[in-house]
This record gives structure tokens, sequence and C-alpha cells, in this order.
């Protein structure tokens, strides 16, 4: 195999440990930013509920800037996640943008340490400041939920694509409404609620 191929299997644990001492960050992060708030959690906090040394996170996050955008990117990915699945059961046009609300309503439903507080892309995004790279992470999981919307309402409306977008705006208001009366409350009895009002909307349409 030789000197280099040698090296290359030192190396492989080495990457196989920071794999999984990120994924502990990372989840122990998204437990504490969603509980208690990304301003009032300290990466001792994190190294501690992940049990990993303080320099275990610096070699994986240059900063808490960059933990908090890798913890809302995240909380990004798991929300598609839960789209794509109800995507799959979801035929034809109407029962995609159904399948938009409907994976809101799974995150909400999510086991919580303190219960269900609302949308932790938002709640996070208050708390940091104007130019901090989270809000652009938080913008565009927004705006890529309006886009999804806009995008099953224009297979449902052809040809009508002004129509489509002002309906997916109204969906997007709908949605934000929604999570915000969910997380004030501590369940998801709105985000159901608001699935049956974009169900009778697209009924009209």
């Amino acid at each position: 195999m030789g000197d280099a191929g040698a090296e290359e299997k030192q190396r492989q644990p080495v990457k196989r440990r920071r794999g999984a001492a990120r994924g502990r960050i990372l989840d122990a992060a998204a437990r504490r930013f969603y509980a208690d708030g990304v301003a009032a959690t300290g990466i001792d906090t994190i190294t501690a509920e992940a049990g990993v040394a303080k320099m275990s996170l610096y070699n994986n996050f240059d900063s808490k800037a960059d933990l908090v955008c890798a913890y809302l990117q995240a909380r990004h990915e798991e929300w598609l996640d839960l789209y794509r699945r109800r995507l799959a059961d979801a035929p034809g046009p109407v029962a995609g943008v159904l399948a938009v609300f409907d994976a809101y309503a799974d995150h909400a439903d999510l086991a919580y340490e303190h219960g269900f507080r609302g949308c932790g892309l938002l709640n996070a995004a208050a708390e940091l400041p104007t130019g901090h790279e989270g809000r652009t992470v938080v913008r565009r999981h927004k705006e890529q939920v309006e886009g999804l919307l806009a995008a099953h309402l224009r297979e449902l409306l052809p040809g009508r694509d002004e129509q489509a977008r002002s309906v997916a705006e109204h969906l997007a208001f709908l949605l934000e409404g929604a999570i915000v009366r969910a997380g004030l409350e501590g369940d998801g009895t709105r985000m159901r609620r608001a699935r049956d009002l974009a169900a009778s909307l697209l009924d009209t349409l």
C-alpha cells in the first residue's frame, strides 16, 4: 500500500471522530438554542451537554456564530425532509400545497424539551443582529417555502403565474401567522387549522 496509503488509514478514524463530535455538538446546540434561546446559551453549556471538550467545538466550528448558522441550516434541512416525506404521498398540486402545511405541523409535533415554542428559525432570527449570516439562512428558508407553494400553484393554475404567486404569498402569510399562534399556545392545533383554511381556499381556485 505504501506510506501514502498508511497515512490515509491513520487519518480516517480522526475524520470519523470529528464527524461524530460535530453531530453531537449540533444536536446539543439544537436542543439548547430552541429551548433556551441563542443568546442565553453559551459554548460551555453546549460542550457539556454534547460531552465534548471546548477544543472539539472549535475544531468543527469557527465560532459560535458559525455554529448558529449550522444549527439553522440543519433545522431547514430537517423541515425539508419532513416536506419530502409528505410530498411522496401527495398526488397532484393541491396535495403538494397541503404537504407544505403538513410538514410544518409535523415539525410542531416533534418532541421538544420544553414543548413547542414556534418556528425555531424565526425565534433565532429575532435574537440575531442585522447582517448576521444566520438571518440570511432564515430568509432563504422562508423564500424556499413560498417558492414551493408557488411551484405547486403554477401546476394547479397553468398560465396564471401572477395568481399563483399571489396565492402562494397569501398561504405563506397564513403559515407564519399559524406557527406564531401555535408557538404561543404550545401545540400544533393552529397548524392543523391553517391546513384546513388552505384546503378551503384551494377549493375556490
